[in-house]
């Protein structure tokens, strides 16, 4: 790593952010400039809640802004009608306008806990790029900018290569997308002077290809930075679990259960998921990493923590953690865990087990669960269930009124009587 002046090119590269760069040297230089920069990163409305394969990119927005500079986060009012292929196999499902509006609504909500708002010039700020998208005129965008791309060239993009060599229909719509993202950076460098455009590693493609419009249109000099791909010690996509996604929005997943994504880290990814994603400085990362065998746990709950803080809240990251000691370490129940209710009337009367896993969303079909009991993975109060037809009952609601369910080490549900 190059030696660097700015703090934020310093930071990136230390914490592990950086993949790629137009030409880090210069950037560097322009970013130690007495006056903030602006850079943004695009977020598409394609659902009501970001997931954390956000989240890299958030950060980055994040250390942007504690370095002194003015991020921007563009949301893609006009660009989610269109569709980015960047990472898909099959063509995006088509969003009422309404339903994009909804969506833009519920995700700026997780921007405000990791950036600060205001009118200052280091102050985030969210723009939606319908406001522009929406007003261009077809075939004056076609004479005016179209005429600067290079098909051949835009066939080369992994976005549009990879689709194309797995035989999965591209249509033109999405084909459209690699223009329209570029048309946004040109725009905001001409609305916010905003000079560098940051994003996942998938995204190299479109922001070099806003880089060479500005070049072409304005005589600009553009920026452009991306993040890694986040994939865990296994190999895996940062973020997919049996589970589904690990949303950033308390509507789509509690925060108990994000503490408890962060919480069960693997041993190898500690280190650099507390570099990505807390403020923790690095002195304290490289002493947490070093810890091996149980201590490593220390670590964890520590990561569990400062993500969970830094996405819900000091108070919901508290209240995840006691709950999550509670559930492993005392062995107690909590009232922060997921509950289900159900009849007394059919407590009474007793719920076979596998319909209990079922019921508590712990199995998906009676077969599954049955597999789970069989397997020796379902409790029930912490003890294992052995029988799939046991019944559970009103006197097994010993636990502060409750049941505690669990299947395997790391999933639990409480079944309460209404």
């Amino acid at each position: 790593m190059m030696n660097f002046k700015s703090e934020f090119m310093t930071t990136a590269y230390q914490r592990g952010y950086v993949h790629q760069c137009t030409d880090d040297r210069l950037l560097d230089v322009e970013l130690d400039e007495n006056r903030p920069s602006a850079a943004y990163i695009g977020f598409d409305c394609t659902a009501d809640s970001l997931h954390v394969g956000s989240l890299v990119p958030i950060m980055l927005l994040r250390l942007f802004q504690k370095s002194g500079h003015k991020p921007i986060v563009l949301l893609g009012g006009g660009t989610t009608k269109v569709g980015d292929p960047s990472g898909k196999d099959e063509t995006r499902q088509i969003l009422s306008e309404d339903k994009i509006a909804e969506n833009m609504f519920s995700i700026q909500k997780t921007f405000e806990n990791f950036l600060t708002f205001g009118d200052g010039p280091t102050d985030a700020k969210i723009i939606n790029n319908d406001d522009w998208l929406s007003n261009l005129s077809y075939i004056s965008f076609l004479r005016n900018y179209g005429r600067h791309f290079s098909v051949n060239r835009m066939l080369s993009f992994d976005s549009v290569k990879l689709r194309l060599e797995r035989e999965q229909p591209l249509s033109f719509l999405e084909f459209n997308y690699v223009i329209l993202q570029a048309y946004d950076f040109l725009e905001l460098f001409r609305r916010e002077r905003c000079l560098i455009q940051m994003g996942g590693s998938d995204q190299w493609g479109n922001i070099v290809s806003g880089i060479e419009l500005a070049r072409k249109t304005q005589s600009a000099s553009l920026f452009g930075l991306t993040a890694p791909l986040i994939t865990t010690a296994s190999g895996g996509k940062m973020g997919k679990t049996a589970k589904g996604a690990i949303w950033l929005n308390s509507s789509r997943l509690s925060p108990y259960d994000y503490y408890q994504f962060w919480r069960n880290t693997d041993d190898q990814d500690v280190g650099r998921f507390l570099r990505l994603f807390t403020d923790l400085p690095l002195a304290e990362i490289e002493v947490l990493e070093e810890k091996k065998d149980i201590e490593i746990n220390q670590a964890k709950k520590i990561l569990a923590y400062q993500a969970t803080k830094l996405c819900h809240g000091a108070k919901a990251a508290e209240e995840a953690e006691v709950t999550s000691i509670a559930t492993f370490e005392k062995r107690t129940t909590s009232s922060n865990l997921a509950t289900v209710f159900v009849p007394f009337a059919r407590l009474k009367e007793g719920v076979p087990a596998y319909a209990a896993f079922v019921t508590a969303n712990l199995a998906s079909t009676n077969g599954e669960a049955r597999r789970l009991i069989r397997g020796g993975g379902a409790k029930l109060n912490d003890v294992i269930v052995s029988d799939e037809t046991q019944l559970i009952k009103n006197s097994d609601l010993t636990l502060d009124g409750a049941a505690k369910l669990s299947a395997g080490k790391k999933r639990h549900v409480l079944i309460r009587a209404e």
